[in-house]
């Protein structure tokens, strides 16, 4: 009899969404087939594909794609026999028109994602993907920044809207493991649905917390080919598989085959080298979102500037994701201080 172990673990792989923001938008439909369906050859349960900002995320402020995210997710849903095609929405950027067009294509479910004191904003939208036949999760934001009862408040009010599950988001890389432990404890013995974690790896802890919040009861755990995705990246899929398998864990999903499109479908995607550097672990130092890594890159190189020194102004003003225009204010002010001391 097969080891059920993890059985009711559901993984979700987003190197086709929060990758995105790593290749800057960039993603081509035949890297989108590609990688699809080599991740659902390896038995891969679900596959997120949109902007890395969520539907309706091309544009000037956060990026523009090079491809329209529909003609992504459409290629995706073609290539995907088993695995199920997920998207993000973030309210305010995708609208509810974006949301019926990705069903349409075939999308099956979408994580509604809003800042962890924001949950309010989302009612609209968990409830038309339920009306739509999809699974609608919440997805709360920059985790770190709020108490936990905070958190408790704002997930409760996602599940009163509909939500199936209700993830801790750590958009910075910023929770520690404990930290990670009392924000799922909390969920899990507040709520009566699931609990997932997603996790950035800035301060080299994303395997570490993802374990933590699986040992506390999360179910929807969240990963990435390679780390492929913003700042450091995220969860590495493979690595976590291999490190779940080691601790009596069977996911279903074929290791080698990871293993093997990890290195010979995204590996040639990637531009550079996605590990930990000076900025993505500034990021996580700070509590910085983990997207604003290379717009503050690009700002420090316009003004002058030490990219960590417009990250860390960005972490004390507590800047959230969706204020990408912030990082240009920010960096003009920095820049000006500076003339002024000299």
């Amino acid at each position: 009899m097969a080891n059920q172990k993890g059985k009711d673990i559901k993984i979700t792989e987003v190197c086709l969404r929060d990758g995105s923001h790593a290749v800057a938008h960039q993603f081509t439909v035949q890297q989108v087939r590609d990688v699809t369906r080599a991740l659902d050859n390896a038995g891969m349960h679900y596959i997120e594909v949109s902007h890395g900002d969520g539907l309706g995320g091309s544009t000037v402020q956060y990026g523009k794609s090079l491809v329209n995210e529909f003609k992504l997710i459409e290629a995706a849903v073609e290539e995907a026999k088993k695995a199920k095609i997920a998207v993000l929405l973030l309210p305010g950027i995708g609208t509810v028109h974006e949301l019926k067009e990705a069903r349409e294509i075939g999308a099956k479910l979408v994580r509604v994602a809003t800042h962890s004191t924001e949950a309010d904003v989302s009612a609209q939208h968990i409830q038309l993907a339920r009306e739509l036949g999809m699974e609608a999760l919440g997805f709360l934001m920059m985790a770190h920044s709020v108490p936990v009862d905070k958190l408790v408040e704002q997930a409760k009010l996602m599940e009163s809207y509909g939500a199936q599950a209700v993830y801790v988001t750590d958009s910075a890389g910023a929770l520690l493991p404990h930290q990670v432990k009392e924000r799922i404890k909390a969920l899990r013995h507040s709520l009566d649905i699931e609990i997932g974690f997603h996790a950035h790896n800035n301060l080299s802890l994303a395997v570490a917390n993802t374990l933590a919040a699986i040992e506390e009861g999360a179910t929807r755990i969240d990963g990435s080919v390679r780390c492929l995705g913003a700042g450091a990246g995220n969860t590495q899929t493979e690595v976590l598989i291999a490190v779940m398998e080691r601790m009596g864990y069977n996911l279903f999903i074929d290791l080698y085959k990871m293993m093997d499109l990890a290195e010979d479908v995204v590996g040639p995607i990637i531009q550079g080298s996605q590990e930990i550097k000076k900025g993505s672990l500034a990021m996580g130092y700070a509590g910085v979102y983990s997207s604003f890594l290379l717009h503050a890159e690009r700002a420090g190189e316009r003004f002058g500037l030490d990219p960590r020194d417009i990250l860390m102004e960005l972490g004390r003003l507590k800047v959230v994701g969706g204020q990408e225009d912030m990082i240009l204010d920010v960096a003009a002010k920095l820049a000006e201080n500076q003339k002024v001391e000299a």
